[in-house]
């Protein structure tokens, strides 16, 4: 099967990467873990207390923009005080019990796993709130594997979209982009990719457009980014060299 790693600048073919990465910075919802069932139930909970009837299916494709963008669309209705109601409904309902309804795609653990045996710096981006991000991997007994986790409110002011957030985690942590890859299952992923310069690797099982894009040949399981860096057989790859 051939596999490419799409980034703004070039296609790279299925052989094994020749060096390892630096740094891989994965999208959280869809990429790493599913939590399409505790979202919508959160959602469902947020629309009824405020006694609102969706405008749009509660299904998976709602999953990885901002809560606020995707409660518009749910309800046809951009009114602030409305969205801030069912935004404060959605987040104690998550908060308190949805959240461990968060399901982790299967051979996930493992890729990061291998990933951080060979020393590749590991980082989240999400649109999540960073706060129950935080939540989940603690629950997980996932926070040792990442460097760093960053969301649009990770910052002040927040940040208005994902590829603000990837350039401030580039500068943050002094990462070239000839060295880090995007792992991601959206198209929002794709384009921070793409607008930051960085190789974008799309995850297929999640349930992002990305996934499915005819611009980025995805990859059907975790295991395969092992693959195209030459980590399955156990052997690693070339040294990437020492971080700073």
């Amino acid at each position: 099967m051939t596999q490419n790693i799409k980034g703004s600048r070039s296609e790279r073919g299925d052989a094994p990467a020749k060096t390892l990465p630096h740094a891989i910075l994965f999208d959280f919802d869809g990429t790493l873990v599913d939590s399409a069932a505790s979202v919508l139930a959160s959602l469902q909970h947020a629309l009824q207390h405020e006694a609102q009837t969706p405008r749009v299916p509660l299904g998976p494709e709602l999953i990885g923009p901002p809560l606020r963008r995707t409660l518009m669309t749910l309800v046809g209705d951009e009114t602030p005080e409305l969205i801030d109601r069912l935004a404060q409904r959605f987040r104690e309902h998550y908060d308190a019990e949805s959240y461990r309804a968060t399901r982790v795609f299967t051979g996930v653990p493992e890729m990061l796993q291998r990933l951080r045996e060979v020393d590749i710096a590991l980082y989240i981006v999400t649109n999540k709130r960073v706060a129950a991000t935080h939540r989940i991997l603690d629950h997980l007994g996932w926070r040792e594997w990442f460097h760093g986790v960053y969301a649009l409110d990770a910052f002040e002011p927040p940040l208005p979209n994902k590829p603000r957030v990837v350039a401030r985690v580039l500068e943050k942590h002094a990462l070239s982009a000839d060295s880090t890859w995007m792992v991601g299952d959206s198209d929002e992923d794709q384009r921070a990719a793409e607008l930051n310069a960085l190789a974008f690797f799309a995850a297929r099982w999640g349930y992002g457009a990305a996934a499915d894009s005819v611009r980025s040949p995805a990859t059907p399981e975790p295991a395969e980014l092992l693959q195209v860096l030459g980590l399955l057989s156990g052997r690693g790859l070339a040294s990437h060299g020492k971080r700073s």
